[in-house]
């Protein structure tokens, strides 16, 4: 009999990182779970027009989490801030300083233009770098759908960080999807998450903890299978286009 205390997927621990996740990286975590996409990964060749069909300019690797991948997510999404060389700037405009940006910065290529991200505890803050925008300029900072503006307090409405409750949520959902994934069964999946006391206690077949494991089991199945692209903010495939139901993407 496998002991299920050493699969990967049973520690909670090794999940505490998706607790500061924004939804972009959340996204990412359950694209990357997708065995079609992680097939896909293994034959690209270097087509990164196929990867459009997953909300992706660029392939990214599936084994990589979200501490280390960087997504080349089409546009679209409300968190990523477009910075842009102020034209007309007033005598206070603010200026372009990565450096006074907060948290471990990364800037990366995302197939059409420069990219910045900067992570702190609890908070992502991801900008659009316009061509020319070069450090001490002056600056004005767009958000879709609003237009141009200097730059508020807060980057961006998405960037905020996420209710605790929300984050345990795709805590839990992403372990259990994992132990679907390999093979466990609800109680088994429902030891993991919630301990074997808590299982011996109450499980039972109409019972309110294992209903809440398959709950969670379907939640993650349907965010793997096409529902990331509405944490992503990307255009969801028509019915019988690579959709989630079909065994190729």
């Amino acid at each position: 009999m496998v002991d299920h205390h050493l699969a990967h997927w049973y520690p909670t621990a090794a999940y505490l990182y998706v607790l500061s996740l924004d939804v972009l990286a959340l996204a990412w975590e359950y694209l990357r779970r997708h065995p079609d996409y992680r097939l896909d990964w293994l034959r690209r060749r270097r087509r990164n027009d196929a990867a459009h069909r997953w909300g992706l300019r660029l392939w990214e690797d599936p084994a990589l989490d979200a501490r280390d991948a960087h997504p080349a997510w089409l546009p679209g999404h409300d968190a990523v801030v477009q910075l842009y060389p102020d034209a007309d700037p007033p005598p206070d405009a603010p200026v372009f300083d990565a450096w006074a940006i907060p948290g471990h910065k990364q800037v990366i290529h995302d197939g059409k233009g420069l990219a910045l991200i900067a992570r702190s505890p609890g908070r992502w803050l991801r900008f659009a770098l316009a061509p020319g925008l070069e450090d001490g300029m002056a600056v004005a900072q767009a958000y879709r759908g609003r237009g141009a503006t200097h730059a508020p307090d807060t980057p961006a409405p998405m960037a905020r960080p996420r209710p605790p409750p929300a984050a345990m949520l795709e805590l839990h959902t992403l372990q259990a999807l994992d132990a679907t994934l390999a093979g466990a069964s609800l109680r088994e999946i429902a030891e993991g998450l919630f301990g074997a006391d808590a299982v011996a206690a109450d499980w039972h077949t109409d019972g309110d903890l294992r209903a809440r494991v398959r709950r969670l089991v379907h939640r993650g199945d349907a965010l793997m299978r096409g529902g990331y692209r509405r944490l992503a903010q990307i255009q969801v495939l028509e019915k019988g286009r690579f959709d989630g139901d079909a065994k190729r993407p």
